[in-house]
């Protein structure tokens, strides 16, 4: 099994870490969608130990990392990776959940994943009140766009139409859709913020 690297895990997974001690359950199961690589699951679940961690990707390679590096973890708390494709909430194959974390899925994915991710996160925090947990660039009313943003926005549509930054007014009425809301925006570094949203 090859191990994946994504340079940014190292940048961001301290900042992401400091807002999780802020707004994850004190207990429970972590659901973490689109995992990539799986450094950032190893990280969290050594950082939250009270923490049961599940990542999942749609990606056979994906999860192939994240498998790689589960091997050289020495705690009890993460859980083997699960094929899991946002779209599809219907067959997602998890029941319960006490927190979701997404990151760096919703601009690299068509529309209907993030759609398919709030009715998902629906079902299964209804019972618990748990956070969905979002991380990335987003575009905000009334908050100038950083160049960087605009240019890295230009080439995911470039990439893939359907690809782009999306609104987080648009994320906004999507979770009202599903009896969510926000409750939280954390401002992060090199211009990504944290979403937070709950039933």
């Amino acid at each position: 099994m090859t191990k994946q690297h994504a340079p940014a895990t190292l940048r961001n997974r301290e900042p992401i870490a400091e807002v999780l001690a802020r707004e994850l359950p004190a207990a429970g199961r972590v659901l973490e969608i689109a995992g990539g690589t799986g450094e950032h699951a190893v990280f969290f679940a050594e950082r939250f130990p009270a923490l049961e961690w599940q990542p999942t990707d749609p990606s056979a390679e994906a999860l192939a990392s994240i498998a790689a590096y589960r091997e050289g973890y020495t705690g009890s708390n993460l859980a083997a990776p699960l094929l899991l494709d946002a779209a599809a909430p219907d067959r997602w194959p998890v029941a319960e959940a006490d927190a979701i974390l997404c990151i760096n899925m919703v601009h690299i994915s068509p529309w209907q994943a993030t759609e398919g991710l709030f009715a998902g996160a629906a079902r299964l925090l209804g019972r618990s009140d748990g956070p969905l947990i979002l991380y990335g660039p987003y575009l905000e009313h009334g908050v100038e766009t950083a160049p960087s943003n605009r240019d890295f926005d230009a080439s995911l549509k470039a990439r893939d139409p359907r690809w782009g930054l999306r609104r987080a007014e648009d994320l906004d009425l999507l979770a009202a859709q599903h009896g969510m809301a926000r409750t939280a925006r954390h401002a992060m570094p090199a211009n990504n913020i944290m979403l937070v949203y709950r039933p």
